[in-house]
């Protein structure tokens, strides 16, 4: 019998977060997650986020324009897919909203996990939910209800279309997530990257067809351009902006002229990017390199784009962590995971546990899983031409089979 290199078993650690869990630690992890997303029950308040979008809906039904509302951010067609929900009452949104963005988080984290052909009953499995249930990020999500939840689904449904070749589909689900919330246009890139022009037409072409369609369909659609616009590129006001983790909000916190920082992070969002580039070019797994660049063009942005609040994490965390069964990956290093230390709930963190100082843990979080990829992506670069391909100038001869010096070692098929 033969073990072929691409199905054959793993080496260390790896086999055994791809077997199937114990169903008594399947339950528990179900139920610590179910806990952690409903935890919002005990505040008198929640669904604040999808609340504005909600109210903003019943203003179009009224005859207003949704973009009356300074806090209402999002593009025209979120207003009409909230309709649905201006016929809850608010009682039901108090106790429906937790749940679903919960749900939508889980259903990301298993698609994230099916990218590297995980079972969703797996023990890595296990381990993301009560991950995901400690998680801060999660904790905001669920309570606020924010929109974001739809990103967190399409990003890894994305890079899991796009990794078996559906490109078209991939455009399609992430333009579908931009005509809801525009937190995927930095993915907009990984097509470009990838020269993927009909997937980028998709992803462009969904967007913009909603937008014009649903901006017709209702009064006064300028006040995008002329109210809603300039208050988000300059960073909303002093109740959100405290809650920004982007560096040109906060750097001027600390004492750094605006702009100065706006400049620093401008340079810190390039050199991400083109680490990013780095990585696409680095070849190697495709579902890894998919995850590790797009993730990298999204953290390039939240560095540098004003918002950026912690529950943005949820977008790329699932699938890098999901990404650790691979080879190579920036995941297994202790780097990647230390920014994410100060985000577990119940760890103290004197001087930063209010809500208006959790930005300085937050900035921590971005910038140190962008240098921690980053940093894998310029270790692992290939020669200037080469598009992360294996040429005779990059590659060895090993008992008979050829290697890459930029990639790590294969396991070598057992004798028959």
């Amino acid at each position: 019998m033969s073990t072929s290199p691409a199905s054959g078993p793993r080496p260390g650690f790896t086999p055994w977060l791809y077997g199937r869990a114990p169903r008594p630690v399947l339950c528990a992890a179900v139920l610590v997650y179910a806990l952690s997303a409903i935890r919002s029950y005990e505040k008198a308040r929640t669904g604040i986020d999808n609340e504005v979008v909600v109210r903003a809906a019943r203003t179009l039904l009224e005859g207003g324009s949704p973009y009356a509302d300074k806090r209402f951010l999002y593009l025209p067609g979120a207003v009409f897919a909230a309709l649905p929900q201006t016929l809850c009452s608010e009682r039901v949104l108090f106790y429906g909203v937790p749940v679903v963005t919960g749900l939508l988080v889980a259903v990301g984290a298993v698609v994230a996990l099916r990218i590297f052909d995980v079972r969703a009953d797996s023990r890595l499995a296990a381990g993301v939910a009560v991950g995901l249930a400690l998680f801060l990020p999660f904790h905001s999500l669920t309570t606020l209800g924010n929109w974001t939840a739809a990103s967190v689904v399409a990003f890894p449904a994305a890079l899991l279309a796009a990794r078996h070749g559906r490109w078209g589909a991939a455009g399609a689900v992430t333009g579908a997530a931009i005509a809801l919330k525009p937190m995927l246009v930095p993915l907009l890139l990984l097509f470009v990257l990838a020269r993927q022009w009909r997937g980028l037409a998709w992803a462009v072409g969904i967007p913009v067809a909603a937008s014009l369609a649903a901006a017709s369909a209702m009064p006064r659609p300028g006040l995008f351009f002329t109210r809603t616009l300039p208050f988000l590129l300059h960073g909303q006001d002093a109740y959100a902006r405290p809650y920004d983790a982007a560096w040109p909000a906060f750097l001027p916190r600390v004492g750094v002229p605006q702009p100065l920082a706006f400049t620093l992070a401008a340079a810190a969002a390039t050199a991400v990017l083109y680490c990013a580039r780095l990585r696409w070019r680095g070849g190697g797994d495709e579902g890894l390199r998919l995850v590790e660049c797009a993730s990298l063009l999204m953290l390039a942005a939240f560095v540098v784009f004003r918002p950026s609040f912690m529950n943005y994490a949820l977008v790329v965390v699932p699938s890098l962590t999901a990404s650790a069964v691979a080879r190579g990956a920036a995941a297994r290093s202790v780097w990647f995971w230390m920014p994410l230390v100060p985000q577990l709930g119940g760890v103290p963190w004197p001087g930063l546990e209010s809500a208006q100082r959790h930005a300085f843990k937050d900035v921590v979080m971005f910038g140190g899983l962008a240098a921690a990829l980053a940093l894998a992506a310029w270790r692992r670069r290939v020669p200037h031409g080469t598009n992360g391909l294996v040429t005779a100038a990059t590659a060895v001869t090993v008992s008979g089979g050829a290697y890459s010096l930029c990639s790590e070692f294969e396991p070598r098929p057992s004798p028959k």
